[in-house]
């Protein structure tokens, strides 16, 4: 039971970093016994798998017919948004309280890479480092609770933003400086500035997603 335990884990983690990858298109159905020999696990592991993620908002099941990579719809993205913001504000309200030397350097290790990236406008690198930065800092939180209520909603907004970043690619400019902004009040251990600074860049991120889509952005 152990050993079925243990694989269903790993088969969940490998399925969720290929889904947020986005190795796994969005609306793309499972097939248990081709995700299975896929894996080197026996079906139940993938059942369970399977179940975890339906939990997790990163697949739906559907009665008689399988199993999909979830469609994050235009609304839903608007709350997770909303959701995110918040999160984000007491994400850098503790970071700034708590974050390490080290960690503040890893952070500005990760821009670095950033400006490399935005010169060839690299959208699908330059997104992967902002998931590693944001990760980064909401680790510093020092409170897991939020760290999994943060990766929560990450996971099942990526599953849009993905689908979409490559519209994105000309505010990658703009992204690094405001990443940079928010490395200098966090190390500066000014909360105030960390908190309304991260809320805010969550909120633009979702303006600038709207402008590239050509859709209204919600008061």
């Amino acid at each position: 039971m152990l050993r079925e335990h243990s694989l269903a884990t790993l088969a969940q983690q490998e399925l969720e970093r290929r889904i947020i990858s986005g190795e796994i298109a969005a609306g793309a159905k499972l097939n248990e016994v081709e995700v299975a020999a896929a894996l080197g696990v026996s079906r139940g592991p993938v059942r369970e798998a399977f179940s975890a993620l339906s939990q997790a908002g990163l697949v739906r099941v559907e009665k008689n017919r399988g199993v999909f990579v979830r469609q994050v719809s235009i609304e839903e993205a608007n709350e997770f948004y909303e959701v995110r913001a918040a999160l984000e504000g007491l994400i850098g309200k503790l970071a700034a309280r708590r974050i390490s030397i080290d960690e503040i350097e890893q952070l500005r290790t990760v821009v670095r890479r950033m400006h490399l990236t935005q010169k060839g406008r690299r959208a699908d690198e330059y997104f992967a480092l902002n998931v590693e930065f944001h990760d980064l800092l909401a680790r510093a939180a020092r409170n897991n609770a939020l760290l999994a209520q943060y990766r929560g909603i990450v996971n099942q907004l990526d599953l849009y933003r993905r689908a979409t970043i490559s519209r994105g690619a000309d505010n990658i400019p703009v992204s690094t400086q405001e990443h940079e902004a928010i490395i200098d009040a966090v190390a500066a251990r000014d909360e105030q500035r960390a908190e309304a600074l991260l809320t805010e860049h969550v909120l633009v991120s979702r303006e600038r997603l709207h402008a590239a889509l050509g859709t209204p952005n919600p008061a």
